[in-house]
């Protein structure tokens, strides 16, 4: 799902909090891509040092264990921005207007819970971490870094709930069709549309001509 076609935005006040959020969600996003990017050039690094050289990388799979929990978890809130984790969209499509909006709220809310758990159980596995001066096996890694990123990262995905929450109270409340800060739900047909036509205009050339 693309932000542009499945969250609207306006000039409310949720709506700027909203697109302020995914700027830094979007940063986020970006800084994992760059980790996955670094993890393969040091993965190259380390075939091509331990075949030619005969020296591989010192602590590879410390480095590697460590730098997994960044590109794991900084972008879920970006991912939940956009709707595109899984949801049961089979089933929630089906229902219209308030009681739609009545039912992501329900989830979010339960989401929002589980969540707030989760940034608490992963805040105390840092602090044990840290006091307990937690190293990996190779090269004594300290693994309180990696660790401070889950909560953190869990930490925005916490905000971006409290925006979808009011987001969903917001339609329910005033019956709204299209709400703003939230992801809309497409079917299977608008989808492919979008598709098609996002496929076709990768096809033209900037004059409008089919690239030949």
């Amino acid at each position: 799902m693309s932000s542009a076609s499945t969250v609207r935005t306006d000039d409310s006040s949720l709506s700027r909090v909203d697109q302020v959020l995914f700027r830094l969600e979007s940063a986020l996003n970006m800084a994992g891509g760059m980790v996955v990017l670094m993890l393969m050039l040091l993965a190259v690094a380390q075939i091509f040092g331990r075949k030619l050289f005969n020296q591989p990388i010192p602590g590879f799979i410390d480095w590697v264990e460590q730098f997994m929990a960044v590109f794991a978890f900084v972008g879920i809130a970006y991912c939940q921005r956009l709707g595109g984790h899984i949801r049961m969209d089979i089933l929630i499509g089906r229902f219209r207007g308030r009681s739609l909006w009545m039912i992501e709220l329900a989830n979010t809310v339960v989401i929002l819970l589980l969540t707030s758990a989760l940034i608490y159980g992963s805040w105390l596995h840092f602090r044990r971490a840290l006091d307990l001066g937690d190293s990996t096996i190779d090269i004594a890694l300290p693994t309180w870094p990696a660790k401070l990123v889950v909560p953190l990262a869990l930490g925005v995905l916490w905000l971006r709930l409290v925006v979808q929450l009011f987001g969903y109270w917001r339609a329910f409340k005033r019956s709204e069709t299209e709400p703003v800060a939230v992801p809309l739900i497409e079917d299977a047909a608008t989808i492919a549309e979008r598709e098609v036509e996002s496929a076709l205009s990768d096809t033209d050339t900037p004059g409008g001509e089919p690239a030949r």
